[in-house]
């Protein structure tokens, strides 16, 4: 079952793994974006559609255009986030992609 974060009403947590929280980050400011060297990162694009994800490393995303439900292995709780949000997914974290409008964005990954 996911939980969401009383720190962050964006966050979600997996009761069997609390550490795995998504964080989200809306509408990061242009010297943020910069200085995190956005528009240096490969970009990824996915149609509308259900997609089960297993993250193997940490992944930092922006999103160009899109709007996704995060829905945590098991349960029905998610959260959500889409254009102009800066997200970090936790290594190890499962989920399910519902993607309502089809998603553009840069990202990276950081195995450490």
């Amino acid at each position: 079952m996911a939980t969401s974060s009383n720190n962050n009403p964006d966050a979600m947590e997996t009761d069997d793994c609390p550490n795995l929280t998504i964080q989200i980050e809306r509408n990061p400011s242009e010297s943020r974006l910069t200085e995190l060297g956005i528009k240096s990162w490969p970009k990824w694009g996915c149609p509308p559609g259900k997609f089960p994800l297993k993250f193997d490393a940490q992944e930092t995303c922006y999103l160009l255009r899109g709007k996704v439900k995060a829905y945590a292995k098991g349960s029905n709780e998610f959260v959500e986030f889409g254009a102009g949000d800066l997200v970090t997914i936790p290594k190890g974290l499962r989920c399910t992609w519902d993607v309502s409008m089809a998603v553009d964005k840069h990202y990276k990954f950081d195995s450490s």
